[in-house]
């Protein structure tokens, strides 16, 4: 594809026209820069993104995000709203590591005055949040309670004293998909999540200390909690190997029930099936107990981070080192929701991959506290490089189906990266700019390097200049903790 073949929208928004491709079922939205769009250019996500505009049941158009790579057969920074209940659901479409996420914590603690006490603030977090690959997890959990787990969320975690109903009240849909059946997710795939339980996993999940560098919306960070030259907390990690599991479990079974319902598709790995068939149902079913365990994953992290911060500065400081839930969203997930499609309400399947929710202001979804600035949007950087919060906006809700970026976006593949970046020097060099780093692994710190990925302030600028999302806060890291 050619830059030639996009119709220029703006300077921040491009559309490929239905026209392109006989077999196109609707338009693709890009949403970058030029310079942005050119970077995405050097892959075949934009090809993906035309792939994804041939699903069955597809409501116009396919929305791709400036942090957009190539991925499984949908690109990384997708979203497609597809027509609910006939429309189909595609795995790939919402991504292998189901809930990836996101959550953000708030602390009082200056910055300044917690110098002297990071290095063993890092220190902690490495120890109490497990980490790497296939580590174990914070809970070990029997088979009924695993159940337990997949059906409740982070309602489990409550109950079991690691979460507060303000933890459940600021998380995505309470921290509980409705709908799901622990009955549809596999042995293996319950085998694979029961020991990581409350774990942070490797790859690009980290845990990251920053500070609140800069604040470009007053109103909205009081109302988060968030303070200029205060520590927060983030962390990034998903739904672990029971997760990957599932999601390869339906990527086979749907190689049958695209010839079981006929469905003719460019790309095998766009797999899908009817939402309302039994086997569309079941990976729904499966989908969403997949994105509970996610939940309660990132809730035992956030626990073990609070803990962290108890030891390293009660001694020390008075008040303010409690971790305060300022939200937690997913950018991996499928979710049946209600939007304005030809001036009508509709109903649509709404698959996000490598894309963040981003409803307005009022939405009926968003906490009272937030119902005046919009929904929080988390959007980490790379390595080294600055993290975001950002707000939903009424323009998300028109043009993006409620959705907007959610981090940097790689333009260098992993086996690239390792082969291009040493860790041992990356984390000299990290730690020389002032952040500590707590790594497992020096070939998975290389692949997680800053120049892997695009530059996340342009990534932001431009999802804030094309109206869908605004900039809240700046964040900047002191401390990194990867698998």
């Amino acid at each position: 594809m050619e830059l030639s073949d996009l119709c220029q929208i703006s300077d921040y928004e491009w559309e490929i026209p239905q026209s392109y491709r006989p077999d196109m079922r609707g338009a693709v939205r890009i949403f970058a820069s030029r310079w942005l769009l050119e970077q995405i250019a050097a892959d075949k996500s934009l090809e993906q993104a035309v792939n994804a505009a041939t699903l069955p049941g597809l409501v116009s158009p396919v929305v791709v995000m400036p942090d957009m790579h190539q991925g499984y057969g949908f690109p990384i920074g997708g979203v497609a709203a597809t027509a609910h209940p006939h429309g189909v659901i595609s795995p790939g479409a919402i991504g292998y590591d189901i809930n990836c996420g996101v959550r953000l914590l708030a602390s009082q603690i200056e910055a300044a005055a917690a110098q002297p006490y990071l290095d063993t603030l890092a220190t902690l977090l490495n120890r109490y949040c497990p980490s790497g690959v296939g580590s174990e997890g914070i809970v070990h959990a029997s088979v009924d309670e695993l159940n337990t787990i997949l059906r409740e969320g982070a309602h489990w975690a409550q109950k079991r004293g690691f979460a507060t109903e303000s933890d459940l009240v600021h998380t995505e849909e309470g921290g509980r998909l409705d709908g799901a059946d622990p009955s549809k997710v596999s042995d293996r795939a319950r085998q694979r999540g029961r020991e990581q339980i409350g774990s942070l996993g490797a790859g690009n999940h980290f845990i990251e200390v920053d500070v609140v560098d800069q604040v470009f919306q007053p109103d909205a960070a009081s109302a988060m909690g968030l303070t200029a030259g205060c520590l927060v907390v983030l962390i990034h990690c998903g739904s672990r190997g029971l997760g990957h599991q599932i999601c390869t479990d339906y990527v086979q079974t749907f190689q049958g029930a695209v010839r079981k319902y006929q469905i003719t598709l460019p790309d095998r790995e766009l797999v899908c099936a009817p939402l309302d068939s039994p086997e569309g149902e079941a990976y729904l079913g499966a989908m969403r107990a997949a994105a509970n365990f996610a939940f309660v994953n990132r809730q035992l992290l956030a626990h073990a981070a609070r803990r962290a911060f108890e030891e390293t500065f009660a001694g020390h400081f008075t008040c303010g080192w409690h971790l305060r839930q300022v939200y937690d969203i997913a950018h991996n997930m499928g979710k049946i929701e209600t939007h304005q499609v030809a001036g009508h309400a509709q109903k649509v399947c709404v698959h996000r991959k490598g894309a963040t929710r981003a409803f307005g202001p009022h939405a009926p979804e968003l906490p009272p506290d937030y119902a005046a600035i919009g929904q929080p949007v988390l959007v980490p950087g790379s390595m080294g490089t600055a993290s975001w919060v950002l707000v939903g906006t009424a323009g998300s809700m028109v043009h993006s189906w409620g959705s907007t970026c959610h981090g940097a976006g790689r333009v260098m593949s992993r086996s690239k990266a390792r082969q291009s970046v040493r860790g041992d020097r990356l984390r000299q060099e990290l730690e020389t700019d002032g952040i500590r780093v707590r790594a497992n692994s020096m070939p998975g710190l290389a692949e997680e390097a800053p120049q892997a990925y695009k530059d996340v302030d342009l990534v932001v600028e431009t999802v804030a200049q094309a109206g869908i999302a605004r900039k809240v806060a700046r964040l900047r890291p002191v401390a990194v903790i990867k698998g």
